[in-house]
């Protein structure tokens, strides 16, 4: 009896040892395929179910390059802040890059299985006018850190507000919306599967010494949990940005997205800011309704800069009033309050191909 007993007790012992075994070597192999430097480009290096137990640095097109060490290193610049994290600029110095670095505070993100996810999406997205992510970085104490290429230019915000002749030229302005136009049609039409950008602002418009706009911030809202992702819409709203029907972030469309860009383009076409803080009681605070006000009373001078007329450098030979009158139409039609009258993406590309003919 004794002997069964001690044969029982040493079988279990040597099942429990084979399988710690199994397990540790099924770890290794795992942690390898992590390290592996020939993987095909965009390929996440480890898999979706995992969890981030100590770091793990994500590398995309543009970005197979960078190590852990080096982002985490690089002097950086405050360059902007919100309600889920902070913006920098750093200067990688091994690579002898500049880049754009956006961390988001850990209690802002979604689980790990749903962020692994979103960002093998919008890590896999590359069009001209929309700004790539290079690689993420998940630290042990759940911080996230995204990756992109920095422009020098600024933001298409404060391109605006500066009011410099530039910034009335037709040229640049019709170039400016044709390219955000067309890196939303990307993210719209262009994918196997369609994404809002949900946030769409002048603010998040980065450009370039060419003044090619590179649409930010896309998808960004997958990656927050829904108190953060309704903090961002709060924001946009106080911004003048969100369309009226929107109330939940989770709530936002194509359509929303519209929206949003039929601001952006009557911001470009005038110069003023979506909500205007100073004014009185019985002033309108909303560009679009102050605008269609304007429009209605035929206050055309309201609806545009003057200068844009004087700077007459167009590709596209003279630019006429009459041109700038269905620049503005078509803004206004996609800031319609009715989801349904605005143009889609491909309408909207469309009718800026006809008004720069």
């Amino acid at each position: 009896m004794k002997h069964k007993f001690i044969f029982k007790l040493s079988l279990g012992l040597a099942i429990a040892a084979v399988t710690i075994i199994v397990l540790l070597i099924a770890f290794f192999c795992r942690k390898r395929k992590r390290k592996n430097p020939n993987l095909e480009d965009n390929e996440v290096e480890f898999s979706a179910k995992e969890e981030f137990d100590t770091e793990d640095l994500i590398s995309f097109q543009g970005g197979e390059n960078l190590s852990v060490s080096e982002i985490l290193d690089a002097p950086g610049e405050v360059i902007g802040k919100s309600s889920y994290g902070t913006l920098y600029k750093a200067n990688l110095q091994m690579s002898n890059s500049v880049m754009l670095l956006r961390f988001i505070r850990p209690t802002c993100t979604v689980s790990n299985d749903e962020i692994l996810s979103a960002i093998q999406l919008i890590g896999s997205i590359r069009h001209s006018n929309l700004l790539p992510l290079k690689a993420f970085y998940a630290g042990p104490r759940g911080e996230k850190l995204l990756v992109h290429p920095f422009y020098g230019f600024g933001t298409l915000a404060h391109f605006i507000r500066e009011g410099t002749s530039d910034s009335h030229s037709w040229t640049i302005i019709y170039r400016i919306s044709t390219g955000i136009a067309q890196g939303l049609c990307h993210l719209h039409t262009g994918l196997e599967k369609s994404i809002v950008h949900g946030n769409l602002k002048s603010g998040n418009v980065i450009l370039d010494q060419s003044y090619q706009p590179y649409v930010a911030d896309f998808g960004m809202h997958l990656l927050l949990n829904p108190t953060a992702a309704q903090g961002m819409l709060d924001s946009s709203a106080a911004q003048g940005y969100k369309a009226p029907e929107l109330i939940k972030m989770k709530e936002a469309s194509e359509q929303t997205d519209i929206y949003s860009l039929g601001v952006i383009f009557l911001q470009i076409l005038t110069g003023k800011e979506p909500i205007n803080a100073d004014a009185s009681h019985d002033e309108e605070i909303y560009l679009p309704n102050m605008l269609r006000n304007a429009f209605l009373d035929h206050q055309i001078s309201e609806l545009y800069h003057q200068d844009i007329l004087l700077n007459q450098n167009s590709d596209h030979g003279l630019i006429t009033e009459a041109q700038i009158l269905k620049f503005f139409q078509l803004a206004m039609a996609c800031c319609s309050p009715s989801p349904s009258l605005r143009p889609s993406i491909k309408q909207v590309i469309k009718k800026l191909e006809e008004i720069g003919k």
